[in-house]
């Protein structure tokens, strides 16, 4: 027992392997037979020491570590919801405990930076889908569904376009990025940040190339485009500070959602980002009962991180999502705080060291309906 919940852990000792495929040796598991199948006899025998010898060091700290044998995902998904998830890339997969935290607390992949413009498209028309298709090929291998994330965006942005100057040049850039990626995923990533960040705080557009060329028309460019080639992949507008339902941000995102879908734009869906300064999730719930009333069918949160990971600020965001049949699922942003984007702050389940942090325990706590908490 640990984080003073007496709840039943399993040691899940793995090495990933990679490959065409991704391979995992499952050398001792001691599951809770309440909550899975029990191990076959011959994998609980002492670990040989000859695979020990095989495993890099930081392999070897898989050995060592103690993953729930509650699954936050499948807690969450026991409440109503369709996941629980968080992000990756292949340098994450293949450092520390990254992926066997994964497999055991979280039901829902976003790519962090990989399907960005810049990252996925350098130059115009050249593709560099390696690290996607990796991150891929270890989500289908453990049965976890993605996002794709995301298609236009003014931030890591290729130059080729940051410098384009002609309006149907810009267009056409837009057009076939979409089209080249989403073909690709098609089928694959059950939903997509298709346009990501487009408003300023004071609820104004955010200038950038492509609102200083098309205005806001390249919203409904990006979702038209999107719905084309997959028609399947629900479909969301994504924004940061969408945490206070009287905020301008908050209003603007609100009021155009609704004019778009009354416009027949395919908007499925709004993300909220929530990534939170101590202190304010108490607007959280607000502010998800205001998108959610635009109409659309699905809203999420998506890119969760809480500045110093308080238990009871994490709670109140899993609750307002509970709390709306809309939210369908809540995505945090990063497994460990050695590997989080807010150096210093904290903000996520799973220390530097890979413990899971009091905010992990408030919420196997939290989600438990039964006696899976002692």
């Amino acid at each position: 027992m640990f984080g003073g919940l007496g709840l039943l852990r399993s040691l899940s000792l793995e090495i990933i392997v990679p490959g065409p495929h991704f391979r995992r040796l499952l050398l001792f598991r001691h599951l809770c037979p309440r909550l899975s199948q029990t191990s076959p006899p011959e994998m609980r025998s002492s670990l040989p020491l000859a695979l020990l010898a095989l495993a890099s060091q930081t392999t070897a700290n898989l050995f060592t570590k103690r993953q729930a044998d509650v699954s936050l995902h499948n807690l969450f998904v026991a409440r109503g919801k369709q996941y629980l998830g968080t992000i990756t890339d292949q340098r994450l997969l293949l450092a520390d405990v990254n992926a066997a935290i994964i497999t055991s607390n979280f039901g829902q992949l976003t790519n962090e930076n990989s399907l960005k413009w810049e990252s996925v498209e350098p130059e115009r028309g050249v593709f560099n889908f390696d690290e996607p298709d990796f991150v891929l090929g270890f989500a289908e291998e453990h049965g976890i569904p993605m996002r794709g994330h995301t298609l236009v965006w003014h931030s890591q942005l290729p130059g080729y376009v940051q410098n384009i100057t002609d309006a149907e040049e810009l267009t056409a850039a837009i057009t076939e990025h979409i089209t080249a990626v989403m073909e690709r995923y098609k089928g694959k990533m059950f939903a997509w940040d298709v346009v990501n960040e487009v408003f300023n705080e004071n609820g104004t557009f955010r200038e950038s190339v492509f609102f200083n060329l098309l205005g806001e028309d390249f919203i409904p460019l990006a979702f038209n485009t999107a719905r084309s080639i997959d028609p399947e992949a629900k479909l969301f507008i994504n924004d940061f500070n969408l945490d206070s339902a009287e905020s301008p941000k908050t209003q603007a995102m609100v009021t155009n959602v609704q004019k778009w879908l009354a416009a027949g734009v395919p908007i499925d869906g709004i993300g909220s980002q929530t990534h939170l300064i101590a202190g304010l999730a108490a607007g959280v719930p607000g502010a998800l009962q205001a998108l959610a009333a635009t109409g659309v069918e699905q809203i999420a949160v998506t890119e969760l991180d809480i500045g110093g990971a308080a238990p009871e600020e994490y709670t109140t965001v899993i609750d307002a999502c509970l709390n709306i049949t809309s939210c369908v699922g809540v995505t945090v942003w990063g497994v460990s705080d050695k590997d989080s984007w807010r150096p210093g702050e904290d903000p996520l389940l799973f220390d530097a060291e890979f413990n899971p942090k009091p905010a992990y325990d408030a919420l196997v706590r939290e989600l438990c309906t039964d006696n899976c908490i002692g």
